[in-house]
């Protein structure tokens, strides 16, 4: 069971923070998950369009400059970073799934996967991009083939798993309330790897262990390793597909 730490380990760490992903790795976890917005030019790694919940600012990010947003206390003494400053942090130490959630500007991703890869020591086996916006996710597809796409849903479709398929992405991304072992089923017969979000209790993490799920994310991923171990995966990459 691959552990993805959902926005670093955030159940003890400020979310989406240079820090949170900081303890994930040294608790063990291989894979994390981050959220980007873009603004001015960059691409924040924050979850909400608004600062108020995460950091001690108010208001919607297109209020804010960047230098602003860079003075924002987003706890412990952390700031929001950007994708760029996550990368050069990071370093290819992990493997990364980057969500969509704000986006204007395809190529201004394109570009950071590229730094990724250029500079930071990142292989394309290791990166990941998710989003509940299957129209960004397509268009990604179309300018770079070779990406890996997480297509995410919160709902169980008429046709299962079809979607996802028919975005030639890598996985399917499902929320705790809807997965059963029908979707699992449905995604493994065509060829994709089921994650599912965010789970946080052992009795979930065993259920779905027999239900033969690929990876989870979980706000304590130290506690989720721990539980897993040894058959925790342990290369920071993503499982390859069968």
């Amino acid at each position: 069971m691959l552990v993805i730490a959902h926005r670093g380990a955030r159940e003890t760490h400020p979310e989406n923070t240079l820090l949170a992903f900081e303890q994930a790795l040294a608790g063990g976890a291989t894979a994390i998950e981050l959220d980007v917005h873009q603004h001015q030019g960059e691409l924040w790694v924050i979850h909400d369009s608004w600062v108020n919940r995460t950091t001690n600012g108010s208001g919607p990010l297109s209020w804010f400059s960047a230098d602003k947003l860079k003075k924002l206390d987003a706890g412990q003494g952390e700031h929001i970073p950007t994708l760029k400053e996550t990368l050069r942090y990071l370093s290819g130490r992990c493997a990364l799934n980057i969500e969509l959630k704000g986006m204007d500007d395809i190529a201004l991703l394109l570009e950071h996967l590229d730094y990724a890869i250029t500079h930071c020591h990142f292989t394309h086996e290791q990166l990941l991009v998710s989003s509940f916006n299957h129209h960004w996710l397509a268009e990604l597809k179309r300018l770079h083939p070779a990406i890996k796409l997480a297509a995410l849903t919160a709902n169980k479709p008429i046709g299962l798993c079809q979607f996802a398929q028919q975005l030639n992405a890598y996985s399917i991304n499902v929320d705790i309330d809807v997965i059963d072992s029908e979707m699992v089923q449905d995604a493994k017969m065509r060829g994709l790897k089921v994650f599912v979000y965010t789970v946080n209790r052992p009795q979930d993490w065993q259920r779905l262990h027999s239900m033969e799920v690929d990876g989870i994310f979980c706000d304590d991923p130290s506690r989720a390793v721990d539980y897993f171990s040894p058959s925790t995966t342990q290369y920071p990459i993503w499982p390859k597909c069968e």
